[in-house]
C-alpha cells in the first residue's frame, strides 16, 4: 500500500524560506511523476510544482522563480524548497505521486497534507 508522509510545514514571515519533504513508500516510485499541489478554504486543490519520473519540473506561475522541486529516487522522497514566501502561499500543501505525465485531475495517491502559514 502506497504511504506519503509529508513534513517540513509551519509559519514563516514574509520573504522567508521553508523546505518540505514528502517521504513515499510501497511501490517503486521512481517510474511516478511526484508532485505538490496546495489548497485553501476559499480555492480548490492547486498544481504548484511537479516534477516527471526523468527529473523535468514543472511549475505554476505564481511559484516560477521562488520554488524548486526535487526528488532523491535513492530515498523514494520529493522535495518543495520555498523561498521569497508570500502570504498568498499560505494553504495546505500536499504531496501526489502519480503514473503519467499529466497533472491534471485527482489521480494517484495522496498525502495527508501539511501547513504552510505566511503571516508576519
Amino acid at each position: 500500500q502506497v504511504r506519503l508522509v509529508e513534513s517540513g510545514g509551519g509559519l514563516v514571515q514574509p520573504g522567508g524560506s521553508l523546505r518540505l519533504s514528502c517521504a513515499a513508500s510501497g511501490s517503486v516510485f521512481r517510474f511516478y511523476a511526484m508532485a505538490w499541489y496546495r489548497q485553501t478554504p476559499e480555492k480548490q486543490r492547486e498544481l504548484v510544482a511537479g516534477i516527471s519520473s526523468s527529473g523535468s519540473p514543472t511549475y505554476a506561475d505564481s511559484v516560477k522563480g521562488r520554488f524548486t522541486i526535487s526528488r532523491d529516487n535513492a530515498k523514494d522522497t520529493v522535495y518543495l524548497q520555498m523561498n521569497s514566501l508570500k502570504p498568498e502561499d499560505t494553504a495546505v500543501y500536499y504531496c501526489n505521486v502519480r503514473i503519467g505525465s499529466s497533472y491534471n485531475g485527482e489521480n494517484g495517491h495522496w498525502g495527508q497534507g501539511t501547513q504552510v502559514t505566511v503571516s508576519s
